[in-house]
């Protein structure tokens, strides 16, 4: 008995002396509950509304103030005319607008209703119904407060639409995310454990002592996973308008234009994890913790950015495929051109850069 108690003591000392041991027992629990306690979160906070008061009486302003005073919602901009709806949604920032008819105010007050409407932005099928179900309650109890006041009990008529995604189909939202998800699966995952591969095995020194330069044999490991994946790119494409019926009313040029940049960042990425990693064990780690869980959580494909909480919307913005969602959804959903997407898009190509020239600088180092 006391030779076992004392080779459980040894597992135990063995355990607490490995650093590697103590992180994925202690660190990444931790690590996880807080990330995913902040990150995952179904009320709504601080989203964008846009107004088009056509009235601007006393009754639309304290609706507005209502609203904006809450904690759910915050001014984006005071629309002027109904031309500047769609632009402002296709801006992206902007996830709901609220128009008021002419005359609210003396409407609601002698003929006993008045009608408000509601667009929301349902590229995000859960994000629009949430941001629809705040504001009727906001307008509802304002219309109770005013009941009270009054014996005509006036009735404020709310009249919904719902844009981009009329029938509020998840599909909207989950294809241009797995299309993120895929990519960075297909090229940082696989390019890791394909060049530390190599290295575990032996055969990267056989590369070494060949004519070929470090450059060279870089672009030869990750040409076939750039190929494999803008393959899969069209693929997903294809599944998605034929099973699925998702809209493409966007350039496909462009599109595949941002996909060849997007897919180049994981490749620099994967790059990047296997001058890092020693083994293929190490780099599936990498990449895996890394990388998939953070566009899962971190880039807006399932739980809306805009709800977390700063610091984790500040760390957000180092993902890229929280840049390539909103020129994925832009373009296929909401048909903009290059002059909505062209700051996401130089994001992608410095991150691109950036990513690559420290792999190739550690590739070279290593050697």
């Amino acid at each position: 008995m006391k030779k076992f108690l004392g080779f459980i003591i040894k597992e135990f000392i063995s355990i607490f002396r490995d650093k590697r041991t103590m992180v994925v027992l202690f660190g990444m629990p931790i690590a996880q509950l807080i990330i995913f306690g902040f990150a995952i979160r179904n009320e709504l906070n601080d989203a964008t509304i846009a107004f088009f008061d056509q009235s601007n009486d006393y009754m639309t302003e304290q609706i507005k103030q209502k609203l904006v005073s809450s904690n759910y919602f915050k001014l984006g901009a005071n629309l002027q005319s109904n031309g500047m709806i769609e632009e402002a949604f296709k801006g992206g920032k902007i996830k709901e607008v609220i128009i008021f008819e002419p005359n609210f105010a003396q409407k609601l007050l002698k003929d006993g209703g008045a009608k408000i409407q509601i667009i929301t932005d349902a590229s995000d099928p859960n994000m629009a119904q949430t941001l629809l179900s705040y504001t009727s309650a906001i307008i509802k109890d304002y219309q109770t407060s005013l009941n009270k006041q009054s014996d005509l009990a006036p009735i404020i008529q709310s009249e919904v639409k719902m844009i981009y995604n009329p029938e509020i189909r998840s599909t909207y939202m989950f294809v241009p995310g797995l299309i993120a998800l895929i990519l960075l699966l297909v090229c940082a995952l696989m390019t890791s454990i394909a060049i530390t591969k190599e290295k575990e095995i032996g055969t990267m020194e056989v590369l070494l002592v060949s004519p070929l330069k470090p450059i060279e044999i870089i672009i030869g490991k990750v040409i076939p996973y750039l190929l494999l994946s803008f393959f899969n790119v069209i693929t997903i494409l294809i599944l998605a308008r034929v099973v699925f019926n998702v809209p493409f009313v966007g350039s496909y040029i462009l599109f595949f234009f941002i996909a060849l940049i997007f897919i180049m960042t994981a490749l620099s990425l994967g790059i990047l994890i296997s001058s890092v990693a020693q083994t293929q064990q190490a780099a599936m780690m990498m990449s895996l913790a890394g990388l998939l869980l953070p566009t899962i959580i971190l880039s807006g494909f399932i739980f809306p950015i805009s709800n977390m909480p700063l610091l984790l919307q500040w760390f957000s913005n180092i993902i890229p495929a929280k840049w390539f969602l909103i020129i994925a959804k832009g373009i296929m959903l909401k048909g903009v051109g290059f002059d909505h997407i062209w700051k996401e898009t130089l994001i992608l190509c410095g991150m691109f850069l950036f990513f690559i020239l420290i792999s190739i600088k550690k590739f070279k180092v290593r050697l």
